[in-house]
This record gives C-alpha cells, structure tokens and sequence, in this order.
C-alpha cells in the first residue's frame, strides 16, 4: 500500500462525515426503485439488492486490478452525478438549456480541487493509485483548468441573460472559494454531506409517496448500517494486514472512502440520474 502522510484532524472529521452523513443518502435507493415502477414482493426485492451488490462488488473489484482507469472513471461519472444533481432542481440535466451549467457544476469535485489544491491531492491519489499515476493525472487535469475557466465564464454571462440560474452560479462560486482556502477532504465533505446529499434526499423524500415513507426510512437506516459494517471490516482486515512504516490507519481510511463511494456511485447514479432523472423528465413533458 502506498504510505501517505497523516492526516489532520480536519481531514479525519472529513472523512468522518463523508462516510457517517454522505455515504447514507443512498440509503432511499430502494425507495427510487419503487418510485420507478421496480414490482413489489420479496423476489423482485431481493433481485434488486442482489444486482445493486454485485454492481458495487465489480467496481470495487475492478478498481483493484485497474486503479488508474478506475479513480478517471469515478471521477468522470462524478463529474456528470454532481453536475446533474446541482442543477436537478432548476433544468433536467438532458435539456438543450442546461448542458452549459451542468460543465460548470460538473467541474467543481474533479477539476477546481485537484487544480487548487493540487499539493494536497497528490498524496490522496497517490494511496489510490500510485505516485507516478497520481502525477501524471493530476498533470491531465491541470490541462482542463483553461478550458473550464472559460466554462465558467460563459456561465456567467449566460447567467446575466438567464436569471433562473443565478442562485445556482453563486452557490457555485461559494463552493469554489471553499476549494481555495480548505484543504482539499474538507471542502469536498462540505459539498458532498452539506450539499449534494442535502438536496438529494429532500428531493427523493419528496418523491416518496406519504404512506411508503417510513419503509423507506427504515430501510435507508438498515443499508446505512450494513454499509458501515461492510466498511469496518474492509478498514480492521486492510489495517491488521498491510506493513507500513507510517501509521496504516491513513491509507486505509482514503481507500476506504474513494473506492467505497466509487463502488456505490455506480448503482446509485444509474438509479437516480438515468432511471429516476429520464421519467422525471418524461412527466414534465406529459
């Protein structure tokens, strides 16, 4: 495993609520699989669960024969998750008025921290991925810095023009000011925890009809807790086993927290962005 420096106390408190505030918003995905028209009865449940699983289990799986092409594939999905997730609330992400906010918002996680706080991610993407890996990517996103930029300030001006989307660009220039003055877990656990799972679990728990509510509920504390038990024994098994001159808990922890959300974004995202987001859409229409 790849040694990396310890962590500050900021950044263990980030992680910390990534995994114990963040990580549960997937908790309702049951919940959007009903919404969705997925059939009712033990079966079909178990099926569900059963496919949710395995689709975590390959990414994770993947992840440890491919690292490299794994972290650019989780941060490319994220890239459209977040963007679309930001946005959710104004425009579907697929309409011809949104493409424009969705880059700009879709940059924040995998373009704006890494560039500004680039110091600090390379020993993060080194534990992932390698340290000549984490340089050489680093190095790639450093080259999409201009491009965005640009992005943002067509945003701006399209925001002028467009006032809907005003509310949306200033919280995005808040965010990125957090992404300049914090260290790089901590501005990315306020966005994803305060943020992206805030406003996702409003607009799911809205979607829920008021008799299923509390399955639901039940059912996001059950996969939240089985999460964390998951989680704990990946974190004892890694920190009993690998020999390191620096203490093992670090590596483990960022392990832990980027491969467990990579594994769990992928069901998540088909769920709630393809499935969820495409009859959204198709009802706003109707």
């Amino acid at each position: 495993m790849p040694e990396i420096a310890l962590l500050s106390n900021a950044s263990l408190l980030a992680i910390a609520a990534i995994l114990l505030i963040g990580v549960p918003h997937g908790g309702l995905d049951g919940a959007v699989a009903r919404h969705v028209g997925w059939p009712s009865g033990m079966l079909p449940w178990m099926l569900f669960h059963f496919t949710y699983l395995v689709l975590a289990a390959s990414v994770a799986g993947l992840w440890w024969l491919y690292p490299l092409p794994s972290l650019i594939f989780f941060l490319a999905i994220s890239a459209l998750h977040f963007g679309s997730s930001d946005i959710r609330h104004i425009s579907p992400p697929s309409s011809k008025d949104a493409w424009l906010p969705l880059m700009a918002h879709g940059g924040l996680v995998i373009i704006a921290i890494p560039v500004l706080q680039s110091t600090d991610v390379e020993p993060l993407f080194a534990t992932l991925v390698g340290a000549e890996n984490s340089l050489w990517l680093l190095n790639q996103i450093d080259q999409l810095k201009l491009p965005w930029a640009a992005t943002l300030f067509a945003y701006l001006i399209y925001s002028v023009y467009q006032p809907r989307w005003r509310k949306s660009l200033l919280s995005l220039a808040v965010l990125l000011a957090l992404a300049y003055l914090l260290p790089p877990l901590v501005s990315f656990a306020l966005y994803f925890c305060l943020w992206h799972s805030r406003s996702h679990m409003q607009r799911i728990w809205r979607s829920i009809a008021p008799e299923q509510r509390q399955r639901s509920a039940r059912e996001a504390v059950a996969y939240s807790l089985l999460t964390y038990a998951a989680a704990g024994i990946y974190f004892a098994l890694q920190t009993n086993s690998t020999p390191t001159s620096v203490n093992p808990i670090t590596p483990a922890l960022v392990q832990l927290t980027f491969i467990g959300l990579a594994a769990l974004t992928v069901p998540h995202m088909l769920l709630v962005d393809f499935i969820h987001g495409d009859q959204a859409q198709e009802r706003q229409h109707d």
